[in-house]
């Protein structure tokens, strides 16, 4: 029994040390706009050493909606997009979702981490 325990420890381990986190650059406060479009930027930051960082894909998901994001200029890990709030809307909450592949015995994997729940408020 302690021997199949032994053989997942290095499994327990990688997991354990793969902290993977969605941090919000975005201002929680915006002035309302014409074109109801409000800008939003997160940091993917993550310890998994075998994360393929070009297979980064960022969303951020208000209610039931997802708007795709595109990664910032000369940075790996850092991600921009636009959300809709529609006219009338005071407020939004909103998260950010990356979805990545990283390498493991038997060929990459998929994996995914969720940042926190956000608020944009929009002042008139």
């Amino acid at each position: 029994m302690w021997k199949k325990s032994l053989i997942l420890l290095p499994a327990m381990l990688m997991l354990a040390g793969c902290a993977t986190t969605g941090t919000n650059l975005s201002a929680q406060r915006q002035l309302r706009n014409a074109s109801n479009l409000y800008p939003v930027e997160a940091i993917f930051d993550s310890r998994q050493q075998a994360l393929r960082w070009d297979s980064v894909e960022a969303t951020v998901i208000v209610g039931k909606d997802s708007y795709p994001m595109r990664r910032t200029h000369l940075m790996r890990n850092r991600w921009e997009g636009l959300i809709t709030v529609p006219a009338g809307v005071n407020s939004v909450e909103y998260h950010y979702k990356f979805d990545f592949l990283y390498n493991d015995f038997g060929g990459p994997k998929k994996g995914s981490a969720s940042s926190k729940t956000y608020t944009l408020q929009v002042i008139d």
